[in-house]
């Protein structure tokens, strides 16, 4: 009866290998000796299972019957209880999977092909790089049928390509284990080298200095979460960074602007660097020395590697392959979203908008990991903050839509005005107009603490607390655009024409 049941198992094996050969008119990359090598090695060594959870999963399998004895002695595995033989197989029976791979005829068989589990690891390995190849092909097949139908948008075809490939990888190649002793000399090295860092600035500046001090400079490989309400000046404070960045350090910035177009981003940066009323520019009413004034600070924004993508609701997939052009292609240093609510995943959640959020944020978080640098993500806070009594100071629990947020983001900044809820002066009596604080709530890697910048409302405009003058007309805030940041007609643009689409005083900063 074992034997029919195996003929049975192997009919149907044939069957589906058959289709397959169908699909893609040769036989798909597979190694079915080896994946009965790696069973047969896990049916006689209890423990081993342990060791290949991190390299396959049941459909690493090629044979349909293998995927089901890996599925069953990976759940007794990870439940603790003892895997061989007979355990397995009572598993496989209880799902009613005994019969379909061939019955305990065929789990002996497969302990015959090992006498040892010695190389179990590099023959997972190899199964896994074949399904990889699987995976590939099936993701190219899909990808050419849809090229060939005209009906398909080209730009849904790119997104759909990319994040086929982005599923891929994200889901099958990971980093390598390494020992501690061959990362304990680069820890030294970075240690020797910030003891020679008269500035201790190791990160990317933000301009700011009480925020560098900090800080040390936004790190490599995190993702900083800067929150706050509406109007509170979310976008002024990164444009103040990237100008500091671009124009003071040289620092190629990418700025991706869900919200705003690259000609609003760019009319910002105008007034706030001529220190000119937007609604003086929208209209054009200047005076002469206005004139001079424009014309000498714009100079200011020519030939800063700053880059701007405009488009609206970008999927994560879309922004990771951006992001990868743009580090290869740049050197870019940094990314800036303004803000990750109005970002997509690109794929069906079924409504579910906090695991779309989390989903967003942890893919945020992987690609600042993968390209090693550090991406700053505007986010929204809810709406808690305004019926709090009190100061209205936001709070880590205010963050909008996932907890995800709080979690994946190595830090986490506030930016609180109280000029905005009606508090002009404090206890002491000293005037807060103007004081804007930025309250950093999370620091992973250091202190937390809440800095004091000053902000000009009428131009958009951030500065260090003890080196604003109101009377100085001189630009704090400044920035220069790049034509283009990509050689192939993507969205990044700048130094457009500035006579429209400037904000007026009472639009949202």
């Amino acid at each position: 009866m074992a034997i029919n049941n195996k003929k049975q198992s192997s009919s149907k094996s044939e069957a589906n290998i058959d289709s397959l050969n169908a699909i893609y008119g040769k036989m798909p990359p597979q190694a079915t000796d080896i994946e009965k090598a790696v069973l047969g090695a896990l049916l006689i060594q209890s423990d081993a299972v342990f060791n290949i959870l991190d390299i396959l999963k049941p459909e690493s399998f090629y044979d349909p019957a293998h995927q089901e004895i890996f599925q069953s002695i990976r759940d007794l595995g990870t439940n603790h209880k003892p895997v061989d033989i007979i355990t397995v197989a009572h598993e496989l029976k209880s799902r009613d999977k005994l019969d379909i791979i061939g019955g305990e005829y065929y789990l002996a068989d497969l302990t015959d092909k090992v006498a040892t589990a010695s190389h179990l690891e590099y023959h997972a390995r190899l199964v896994h790089q074949k399904y990889i190849q699987r995976e590939l092909i099936k993701a190219s097949a899909e990808i050419q049928k849809r090229s060939y139908d005209e009906s398909q948008d080209v730009e849904e075809l790119i997104n759909f390509a990319e994040s086929e490939i982005f599923n891929i990888s994200e889901g099958n190649i990971k980093s390598e284990t390494v020992k501690l002793d061959t990362i304990l000399g680069k820890a030294l090295e970075a240690i020797d080298e910030a003891a020679k860092n008269k500035n201790k600035l190791l990160g990317l500046p933000s301009g700011f200095s009480d925020i560098d001090r900090i800080t040390s400079g936004w790190q490599p490989s995190d993702l900083i979460i800067i929150a706050a309400r509406p109007s509170m000046g979310k976008t002024a404070f990164v444009l103040s960074m990237a100008r500091n960045m671009g124009v003071d350090h040289n620092k190629p910035i990418a700025i991706f602007s869900l919200e705003m177009s690259s000609k609003q981003l760019v009319n910002r940066l105008i007034a706030a660097e001529s220190e000119i009323s937007s609604t003086k520019l929208r209209t054009g009413d200047l005076q002469d020395h206005e004139w001079t004034q424009l014309n000498q600070k714009v100079k200011n924004l020519e030939n800063v590697p700053i880059f701007i993508d405009d488009t609206p609701a970008i999927s994560i997939f879309e922004l990771r392959a951006k992001c990868r052009r743009l580090v290869r292609t740049h050197n870019i240093q940094g990314i800036i979203i303004d803000y990750l609510q109005l970002m997509t995943t690109g794929v069906d959640m079924k409504g579910n908008r906090e695991q779309e959020v989390a989903t967003i944020s942890r893919s945020l978080k992987a690609i600042a990991k993968e390209l090693n640098i550090p991406i700053i993500a505007l986010s929204q806070l809810n709406r808690s903050v305004e019926s709090r009594s009190g100061d209205k100071r936001p709070q880590l629990s205010d963050l909008r839509e996932s907890g995800a947020i709080e979690q994946d983001a190595d830090m986490v900044l506030f930016i609180h005005r109280p000029e905005y809820y009606g508090f002009m002066t404090n206890n002491d009596g000293e005037s807060l107009k103007g004081l804007a604080e930025i309250i950093i709530a999370k620091h992973r890697n250091g202190a937390t603490d809440t800095v004091k910048l000053k902000f000009k409302k009428d131009f958009a405009k951030f500065s260090d607390y003890d080196r604003f003058d109101m009377s100085d007309t001189s630009a704090i805030f400044e920035s220069k655009m790049n034509d283009s940041a990509f050689d192939d007609g993507n969205t990044f643009e700048s130094n457009e024409n500035f006579d429209s689409d400037f904000l007026s005083p009472n639009d949202e900063f």
